[in-house]
């Protein structure tokens, strides 16, 4: 497969919401995803670990794509559907079966977790997946869940393979790696935040955009803060990231999409806040943060 354009702006990766029996709202999910894209998103990531996609059965992951991918045609906005896991034959067949989601521009896709191989046994990975994956492949970095380290010098290989778009980069900091990635990014490749409270100088450092579970909350402020970073408008983008930055730490106080969960439900954007088991509900004190932090937003 041939690069296609790499993928800009804000990319929310989707929450799953439940109904107070447990199942699946799916008309809650279609709701908030054209909420979402109303408010200003680019585009939506279906089955991204922020929609607990371990928990979902395939049935449900089906109709959660059904819906989104469905939501996206509506408005004509970009799909990233996530795809693929720490075995490259098992990745090579969650690939194929995007061949049945036309809206799909890219899958999202993880670095080999828990088994750590070298890194040219990634490459490998993302090499043979790359050459059969019916969409491009945004590869998804986040060492301090899959235990794997990158080099930038590893990262900039995979990003001139066909077919690799780009990086969800959530490497936990800013660090030489870093530097060293975004003063030489490879040409045709996006660099995209996958921290959310580093979306900001991440962007600074020439980043094309995030996959951000915060920007389910002031969806357009993070539309905001990627424009007047891309625009040059510094000091107004500066400001606004730190101010974004607050609420993304209120977010993030506990597992990942526990407070956003809360906070939506609170806002009386989802019917529920409930989460599936290992994770629970976020604490009230925790929602009750992150809300405060909306309203300093005066959202």
């Amino acid at each position: 497969m041939e690069n296609s354009t790499p993928p800009r702006g804000v990319y929310i990766p989707l929450i799953t919401p439940f109904t107070g029996t447990g199942e699946v709202a799916l008309n809650a999910l279609e709701r908030l995803a054209h909420e979402l894209l109303d408010e200003g998103a680019t585009g939506l990531v279906a089955l991204g670990t922020t929609a607990e996609v371990a928990t979902l059965t395939a049935e449900e992951k089906r109709s959660v794509v059904d819906v989104v991918a469905r939501v996206c045609r509506e408005g004509g906005a970009p799909l990233i559907v996530g795809a693929g896991s720490n075995d490259t034959a098992s990745s090579r067949e969650a690939l194929a079966a995007l061949r049945r989601v036309p809206e799909a521009v890219a899958a999202l896709t993880l670095v080999p977790y828990f088994t750590r191989p070298s890194e040219a046994g990634v490459i490998a990975h993302f090499t043979e997946l790359a050459a059969d994956s019916p969409v491009p492949l945004v590869i998804y970095h986040i060492p301090y869940r899959t235990g794997q380290e990158l080099s930038a010098e590893t990262l900039r290989r995979l990003a001139a393979l066909p077919g690799v778009v780009g990086v969800k980069y959530a490497i936990g900091a800013i660090t030489a790696s870093t530097a060293d990635l975004m003063a030489d990014p490879p040409a045709g490749f996006a660099v995209l935040a996958g921290d959310d409270v580093l979306v900001s100088p991440l962007l600074a450092m020439g980043a094309h955009g995030g996959i951000l579970a915060s920007a389910h909350l002031a969806t357009a402020r993070f539309a905001e803060l990627v424009r007047s970073w891309h625009m040059g408008d510094a000091a107004h983008a500066r400001d606004l990231g730190h101010r974004l930055a607050v609420l993304s730490a209120a977010l993030f106080t506990e597992p990942n999409p526990t407070v956003v969960k809360g906070v939506l439900h609170a806002r009386g954007r989802i019917p529920t806040p409930a989460v599936r088991l290992p994770l629970l509900p976020a604490g009230s004190a925790s929602v009750s943060a992150a809300l405060g932090a909306l309203d300093a937003l005066g959202l």
